[in-house]
């Protein structure tokens, strides 16, 4: 019986290998650090990090379930959150906060600052609050995450986790802290 377990668990592990075979590898540089938390007193959800596709003409940022948002510790601003790649995750200061819709949908905007969509209920990970999550429905249908009550997005110009280049962009586009609050650059 335990061998037959551990047959199944290595040829499981051998088909995630074999499948994600295609995906390269990202060095992350050194200048992100996960960020240590306590454990909360209470239960929360377990945490899973799924993996994004990326790109679609529509700019946003496709799922295969639900999606992972955490904090991750950047030397320039301290926290801040990202997605479960380590990706730096933005507000847009023309969006309204708690609203149901994002100010971000013309074609021009969306190729630069891809929505953070989800296909399930977000997930907090590690130094993320759950109770900030939420999401909305964008006009094409897709469920976009939200923060603290605004739209989360991911800017085309940070092509590795720990890069920041959106910080501060056309002064209308900031990262986030786990807070849920604008860090200004």
């Amino acid at each position: 019986m335990k061998y037959t377990r551990l047959l199944g668990a290595m040829l499981l592990a051998t088909l995630l290998i074999t499948a994600c075979g295609s995906a390269t590898a990202t060095e992350v540089p050194t200048v992100v650090q996960p960020l240590a938390t306590e454990p909360a007193a209470s239960a929360s959800p377990v945490v899973v990090d799924t993996p994004e596709a990326t790109g679609t003409s529509e700019g946003s940022v496709p799922v295969t379930g639900e999606t992972t948002v955490k904090a991750t510790l950047s030397d320039n601003y301290g926290p801040i959150l990202t997605n479960g790649d380590e990706i730096s995750l933005y507000i847009y200061t023309k969006d309204t906060q708690n609203g149901d819709t994002s100010a971000c949908v013309d074609v021009e905007c969306t190729s630069k600052w891809l929505p953070l969509t989800t296909e399930g209920a977000p997930v907090a990970g590690a130094g993320a609050i759950q109770s900030l999550l939420g999401t909305i429905t964008r006009d094409d249908g897709t469920m976009q995450v939200t923060y603290n009550g605004w739209p989360l997005y991911l800017y085309s110009g940070d092509t590795a986790a720990g890069t920041v280049n959106g910080q501060g962009m056309d002064n209308e586009w900031t990262l986030v802290s786990p807070s849920g609050d604008a860090i200004q650059p």
